[in-house]
């Protein structure tokens, strides 16, 4: 048996080695072609965020973002800019988020004593369907700002009634209603 595996292995043709280097080469040639398959790739996703994320913008996203700094521009006082950030986020069009935008949107409109055009964002998101409980609280609360802005004193303590019903927390109605 001895004799049939040494005339085997001498009748096969010689296995070449390959070479370390070469498969090195060939391993960086194929890094290479999947970065360029990648760039190719993100290329035809579009224009990257201009922030220092380095995420694709979606309309909600954006409109996320906007209505983020809105939010913080008024908390910090500054109404006028935190209205044009919530009209910002409003016109991405994402219809999950503008109940909530146009609730918060109703307070900044307050806060500028624009009353009528609060009252109409207010309800915008309170006639909005579904478990929105939160966003519709928010929604009366400042609908009642707004009307007793107006002087309107009986339909701004239902609102102050409506936006108690949806949170507790906003059962307290002004002193100077």
């Amino acid at each position: 048996m001895s004799q049939t595996s040494s005339k085997n292995r001498k009748n096969q043709p010689e296995k070449k080695k390959v070479s370390r280097k070469t498969v090195i080469a060939i391993g960086i040639v194929l890094v290479i072609c999947i970065i360029a398959a990648a760039c190719v790739f993100l290329l035809r996703l579009g224009p990257l965020s201009p922030g220092t994320s380095g995420n694709a913008t979606t309309p909600f996203s954006t409109a996320g973002a906007y209505y983020c700094m809105s939010v913080d521009l008024a908390n910090a006082g500054n109404y006028q800019s935190a209205l044009e950030d919530a009209d910002e986020a409003l016109k991405q069009n994402v219809s999950s988020l503008t109940p909530l935008i146009q609730a918060n949107r109703a307070g900044i409109l307050v806060e500028l004593g624009r009353n009528d055009e609060a009252i109409a964002a207010a309800d915008v998101a309170i006639n909005t369907p579904g478990d929105l409980n939160e966003t519709h609280a928010i929604a009366w609360y400042n609908k009642a700002h707004a009307l007793q802005g107006l002087n309107l004193t009986a339909e701004a303590e239902a609102a102050f009634a409506n936006a108690s019903a949806f949170d507790p927390s906003h059962q307290t109605i002004p002193d100077h209603l």
